[in-house]
């Protein structure tokens, strides 16, 4: 196992624990959450420089990477739904759109075309996880600029929504012909 696996795999190993500290009644869980969501959040930008620069991209990586993004924005999304933190329609639709997206590549990939992820697709997880982090903070925290929470959310799902389009566009008419795969 190469680092960058062994940090898509640290991420996913962070979730229970993000969970637990979102989920659990303790003093200062909000800032536990946030430290383990910001280190589980670093080891996605890591994992894919470390990648690159020492030319270890693996099919292993590259299948689990994406995985486990989805997995620590939905478990994130929805905790913060069952504090109240966050509308459950919002929610839907960001993690639609991410479902949706994984779907699309599989088949994509099923015809041995490979869809990396585009430049909004990659801000879009910026601000998924700059917003989870406001959200987390919440007003205890962040007091009367706890409104960027609900700016942060307007902005993932625009950028989610404009990205997923892009893509279907982009890919679509290939991907989605009735023609077999070569």
């Amino acid at each position: 196992m190469n680092l960058p696996i062994f940090l898509t795999l640290l991420r996913i190993l962070l979730i229970p624990g993000l969970v637990v500290a979102l989920l659990t009644d303790f003093e200062g869980k909000e800032l536990t959450a946030v430290a383990i969501f910001i280190v589980a959040a670093f080891t996605d930008t890591l994992d894919g420089i470390l990648a690159r620069r020492r030319k270890q991209i693996t099919a292993t990586g590259q299948l689990l990477d994406p995985v486990a993004d989805k997995l620590l924005i939905a478990s994130a999304f929805i905790c913060l739904v069952e504090l109240g933190a966050v509308s459950a329609w919002m929610v839907i639709i960001i993690l639609g759109r991410e479902i949706a997206v994984m779907g699309f590549r599989a088949l994509a990939s099923s015809k041995g075309i490979i869809i990396s992820a585009n430049r909004l697709a990659k801000l879009k997880m910026l601000f998924e996880s700059i917003t989870i982090v406001l959200l987390i903070l919440g007003e205890k925290y962040l007091g009367s600029f706890s409104f960027l929470s609900q700016i942060g959310l307007w902005i993932v799902i625009a950028t989610a929504v404009i990205s997923s389009v892009q893509y279907f566009v982009k890919y679509g008419p290939g991907i989605l012909s009735t023609e077999p795969s070569k």
